[in-house]
């Protein structure tokens, strides 16, 4: 009888969530069995990529990650993750990232409903959340959802998630997380460094996100929003740079919709996302980190299995990508068309077996001019900037 449950419930969790395919998986959806349990798991990438039009080749161990959980009982689960970023970390010298991306406690109210307390990361885009290098096409992860939306963003804070029968297939969240660091923007990164990441991150300021998530059939659709602030200063501090402080003072913005179709061979994935950062003009006064005052980003993804059988996989992709990290800048920014990126993308992908992943891609990249102001060693003395380059990358991505 217990086994029958088990089996009911994974099918249940199957048809409203992300397919299962790690142990993180199975304690997330509720499918270890017993009480007092300890999970291991995790997933890593190695790369070799090759600039065809610099020359230039390197071979990077992107990202290794281990992941514990345990199961106190039904209702309490603890999630932890640690990784390692580019191999290494020295003494006295930062060659790598060494970081905690997730340490949380889930606490389920029942089957359909959440709540989530502490390091963890919110429900915003596709890849946030879903990031495993087994589940997206191509070596890297879309840059759309690297620059505009920082992947993998994760704070500290409380969640709430759950679904309604009224509307089968909808599910919804709900968060209350730390805010921004507006000191950490920089042009062409976005809001990347402005992330606090759990590290002594200041509840002067607080974010609030939002989404929700539709599955219908072979579909799933999700709308998400993010608004806090990213002074996180003392009141007198802010005052005397000409920041607004506050719980929501100096904002930011962000919105994203995204869409994914799931057939027997075809896979389609639509997403596009925007920045709002509307007292731009105060932070690049008050830290000359000539932040823009808008983004945006969107790409279309479309792959295709040759092959489908049990746990092997023959695939196909191609994907378009479009960003705009300089949208709007304030009057006191500078403007810089290397920013505003095309790629173009096409690859294969092969499954031996169930959790790992060989890639091979071809990459377009097409960018704006230079401006001429921005070049501290014009060529010949410093490499010229071009604005086409090619790439050939090579990788294997695990999962377990």
């Amino acid at each position: 009888m217990r086994q029958l449950l088990i089996a009911a419930f994974s099918l249940t969790c199957l048809s409203v969530s992300a397919q299962v395919l790690t142990k993180e998986d199975s304690l997330s959806a509720g499918l270890i069995a017993s009480n007092n349990s300890t999970v291991i798991s995790g997933y890593g990438s190695f790369n070799y990529s090759k600039n065809l039009t610099l020359k230039q080749a390197t071979a990077n161990v992107d990202r290794i990650v281990l992941f514990i959980g345990h199961k106190f009982n039904k209702r309490i689960s603890l999630f932890t993750e640690l990784e390692l970023e580019d191999a290494r970390v020295e003494s006295g010298k930062l060659a790598g990232s060494f970081s905690l991306e997730q340490a949380f406690i889930k606490f389920n109210i029942n089957r359909s409903n959440y709540i989530v307390s502490g390091l963890f990361i919110p429900r915003i885009g596709i890849i946030n959340e879903n990031h495993l290098p087994t589940t997206f096409n191509g070596n890297y992860r879309p840059y759309v959802e690297t620059f505009i939306i920082p992947s993998t963003w994760r704070e500290i804070g409380v969640g709430y998630y759950g679904s309604t029968d009224k509307i089968p297939g909808l599910n919804y969240s709900f968060a209350l997380i730390t805010g921004l660091n507006s000191r950490g923007f920089t042009n062409g990164t976005g809001i990347e460094g402005g992330q606090l990441g759990g590290s002594l991150a200041s509840t002067n300021s607080l974010a609030v996100t939002g989404s929700l998530l539709y599955y219908h059939g072979n579909f799933r659709s999700q709308i998400s929003g993010y608004f806090g602030g990213s002074a996180g200063l003392k009141p007198y501090e802010a005052d005397s740079l000409h920041l607004q402080s506050g719980t929501f003072g100096t904002p930011v913005g962000l919105v994203e919709v995204n869409t994914q179709y799931t057939g027997k061979r075809l896979g389609v994935k639509a997403l596009a996302a925007w920045v709002d950062i509307p007292q731009a003009n105060d932070i690049n006064r008050a830290y000359a980190n000539n932040t823009p005052e808008q983004m945006f980003g969107a790409y279309l993804d479309i792959s295709y299995a040759f092959i489908k059988k049990a746990e092997k996989a023959f695939r196909g992709f191609i994907r378009y990508e479009y960003l705009n990290m300089n949208l709007k800048l304030p009057d006191n920014g500078i403007i810089n068309k290397t920013h505003d990126q095309q790629y173009l993308i096409a690859g294969l992908s092969y499954n031996p077996i169930h959790g790992v992943m060989i890639k091979v891609e071809y990459t377009y990249r097409l960018t704006g001019e230079i401006n001429p102001a921005l070049i501290v060693n014009p060529y010949p003395v410093g490499q010229p900037f071009f604005t086409k380059q090619h790439f050939i990358n090579l990788g294997i991505g695990y999962s377990f």
